[in-house]
């Protein structure tokens, strides 16, 4: 069996202003990075600002597992699927992080023949959008400690600064560290910290920007650190905004590619969703609403945490109204949830899929609080029988979803048309109401308490002291309308990553708050979660190596 980038470096691609010109993009309105990548130039957005939006079809999934659930590789199947239905079609995605690539998961382009292309571009550096980012977040960085070491004319308290330095990469020796040392005219000694780069403000900034002016409005709010007197101190304060600007210039702009069937794909922008926002950017999902007719995009890891933020943070900020929802599962991955070992997933067991469908159950509930219809498809594995696939089918029906089986890993996007035509009936037959799940007038703990109590189960949220204190600040300094986004394990609906299924009679644990000002919403951190991981002890790195004719092999 081929691996996936065995089959994306056979595959024969096309110029990508070939690939535009389905969209009706010129060669002028494209920015072109080699032969196979270009970024959407401000003329085209400018050109195209005015036209009707396209159908916002979102993909997500259950609680991801070690059996794999495969929700890219169905936002990818499925783009292609419509396009062979003869719709006009464009995926929009979020740019991988090099710390997944070299860690656990590997390369995050699709997989099999439902992938976006070229693989190990992507994959890698791309089109630089996440080293502009690292480079301005630790620019901020650099200009904080400058200016406390040359006077520290705003007097900012060194005990109280909150901006971190990044980096796209997990290094968990980087988490807690102390600079400064050595000389004088090294510095002031303080501790700080490292964050992985798609958890930096910068990151979640980008993607929300609606264009350079928001951009720079946006990154001047940042707030870098406090005052002796408890009073904020923003990126604009240092003026910081104009260079941090001049380094995001490029990034801002959303990158084309295409997928193994040329359908094409808008990939920009690349938060986490247990650590962040986990969606792609609004001006790439804006640019590809009036490009296309359709348009599938998707929400990081599970619906309880990307689809919740897609939704509630996402939506609100960009005015966004999704049309649909496909919600993707696997036989294995529920059976995992409902007991079954690893190494048994390939048998039939009923019992254990009946055991931990209550996990698909609750994604179903919860998507259906936000009024938009849902479409459930199961990503199937040779293994599955008739038996286990004909129960997930009545039971989806049964609560009211349409279902479709797909076999896009396996035959791309011939084997996503029985989903792109549930998706197309739903999109006429039924119509979304879609509204976000909590008011921006509530406070900020009770918002914290509803995603909490409604999406994820819990009986409550137990707040850390330290945690009460800042929402107290935070709300102080006028920012308590602003919508939550709760770093949470993505593995459980709970926030203990062993508690599989539906659990039941927990409590959500938040020891961390704070506001991310220029993003426009706030943060927080529940259980273990951690903004700097670490990689395992047999990482991909392991894996990955390159001839001497420059074939990237091990990225998978």
């Amino acid at each position: 069996m081929k691996t996936d980038i065995q089959i994306a470096q056979e595959a024969e691609l096309m110029h990508i202003r070939e690939v535009a010109r389905v969209l009706d993009i010129s060669e002028d309105e494209l920015e072109f990075y080699g032969k196979y990548k270009a970024k959407c130039s401000d003329e085209l957005m400018e050109r195209i600002k005015d036209r009707p939006d396209g159908k916002l079809i979102l993909v997500t999934a259950i609680n991801p597992t070690p059996a794999g659930e495969g929700k890219t590789t169905v936002t990818v199947g499925l783009g292609q699927a419509l396009c062979r239905l003869g719709k006009k079609a464009v995926i929009a995605l979020r740019e991988p992080s090099l710390g997944p690539c070299f860690g656990i998961k590997g390369g995050a382009a699709g997989g099999g023949y439902s992938q976006v292309v070229p693989m190990e571009e992507l994959n890698l550096h791309f089109t630089g959008d996440f080293h502009a980012i690292t480079s301005a977040n630790n620019l901020l960085a650099a200009m904080l400690d400058n200016h406390i070491h040359q006077g520290n004319e705003l007097s900012i308290d060194p005990n109280q600064v909150v901006w971190k330095r990044c980096l796209d990469m997990n290094d968990r020796a980087l988490r807690n560290i102390v600079i400064g040392l050595g000389k004088k005219s090294d510095g002031v000694v303080r501790e700080d910290h490292f964050a992985i780069t798609v958890t930096s403000e910068i990151m979640a900034i980008l993607c929300l920007a609606s264009d350079i002016k928001d951009l720079k409005q946006r990154l001047g709010r940042i707030i870098v650190a406090y005052t002796y007197e408890g009073k904020p101190v923003t990126a604009e304060d240092l003026r910081a905004t104009g260079a941090m600007a001049a380094l995001l210039k490029d990034a801002i702009k959303p990158n084309l590619i295409q997928t193994l069937e040329h359908t094409p794909a808008l990939v920009h922008g690349g938060p986490f969703a247990n650590i962040a926002h986990g969606c792609n950017s609004v001006r790439a999902t804006q640019t590809a609403l009036k490009l296309a007719d359709y348009v599938v995009t998707e929400a990081g890891f599970g619906a309880d945490l990307g689809a919740e933020k897609f939704f509630d943070i996402k939506c609100r900020i960009a005015g966004l109204k999704p049309d649909a929802v496909v919600l993707v599962a696997t036989v294995r991955a529920l059976k995992y949830n409902g007991g079954a070992a690893k190494t048994e997933l390939s048998q039939e067991n009923l019992s254990a899929l009946k055991k931990g469908i209550v996990n698909l159950e609750k994604h179903i509930e919860n998507l259906k609080k936000y009024g938009v219809p849902i479409v459930v498809t199961l990503n199937q594995f040779v293994s599955d029988t008739e038996a286990e696939i004909s129960f997930v089918q009545s039971f989806c029906e049964e609560r009211g979803c349409e279902f479709a089986a797909a076999k896009v890993w396996e035959l791309g996007g011939k084997g996503g048309c029985a989903l792109a035509e549930k998706v197309l009936s739903t999109l006429q037959t039924k119509e979304s109401h879609f509204a976000p799940l909590y008011n921006e007038e509530e406070s900020l703990a009770n918002k914290i308490e509803m995603v909490a109590r409604e999406i994820y189960g819990a009986d409550g949220v137990e707040f850390e002291p330290a945690a009460k204190k800042a929402i107290e600040r935070i709300e102080s300094l006028g920012f308590g309308k602003f919508p939550v986004c709760i770093a949470k394990t993505q593995y459980s609906l709970s926030d203990d990553p062993s508690k599989l299924g539906r659990p039941e009679g927990f409590t959500v644990h938040v020891r961390e708050v704070y506001v991310s000002a220029g993003a426009g919403f706030v943060v927080a951190i529940t259980g273990s979660i951690m903004t700097m991981p670490g990689l395992s002890k047999e990482p991909a790195a392991h894996r990955i190596d390159v001839d001497e004719s420059g074939k990237i092999t091990g990225l998978f």
